[in-house]
């Protein structure tokens, strides 16, 4: 059986297909290609640290996600949802692009950084979240993501408390957490799940203005 070979000076294909049929254009990405299972089937199959944690499963970006959204309400209680679902979606690019650690993002520099900025842009739209969040919810977010590497690192990535200090927020006892890796299909319906609560209390409040 042949199969056609394309032209020499063709562009390279820079779309990828999702499950659900989209076509995901990561030079151009359209808030319409977005779909939220997408997005909850492939952080539930990316492994934070490269997969370099112990226990049965790997511990998903999906998993993550919805610990970081955990902690962002802990850190600032009466958070809204619209800015937790900004904190669950906080990693959302990497259905596409993948999880890279920091050290090998430092290396690809503003490529990769623009890469990832166009593609949270396009799923804040989806949602509609704004396209820049504001300063300090972004603070915040990157304050609960630090907060759960730094336990992620010490439980589950072989870290002495010592070395994590020095690289992520340590927990206090208002956001110490122990962390249990879910299987993929159950981070993955778990991610599902909290997203559609979301979006319910987003309508509810809207409802309520």
């Amino acid at each position: 059986m042949s199969h056609a070979t394309p032209p020499r000076n063709a562009p390279a294909r820079a779309w990828q297909r999702m499950l659900s049929g989209r076509r995901l254009d990561l030079l151009d990405p359209s808030p319409l290609d977005v779909e939220i299972e997408d997005i909850a089937h492939g952080l539930a199959r990316v492994a934070r640290w490269n997969g370099q944690t112990t226990g049965p499963y790997a511990f998903s970006v999906a998993q993550h996600s919805l610990v970081v959204e955990e902690l962002a309400g802990r850190l600032k209680p009466g958070l809204s949802a619209r800015m937790r679902l900004a904190a669950l979606l906080h990693d959302a690019p990497e259905y596409v692009v993948g999880d890279m650690i920091s050290p090998f993002k430092a290396v690809l520099g503003e490529d990769y950084k623009a890469v990832e900025k166009r593609l949270e842009r396009a799923i804040h739209l989806r949602f509609s979240l704004p396209a820049e969040l504001p300063r300090t919810v972004r603070k915040l977010i990157k304050r609960a993501d630090l907060v759960c590497a730094w336990m992620e690192a010490v439980q589950l990535a072989g870290f002495a408390r010592e070395e994590a200090d020095r690289f992520f927020v340590t927990p206090d006892s208002a956001t110490q957490m122990t962390l249990h890796p879910l299987a993929p299909e159950d981070a993955q319906e778990a991610f599902l799940k909290r997203h559609h609560a979301l979006d319910a209390l987003i309508l509810s409040q809207a409802g309520a203005a």
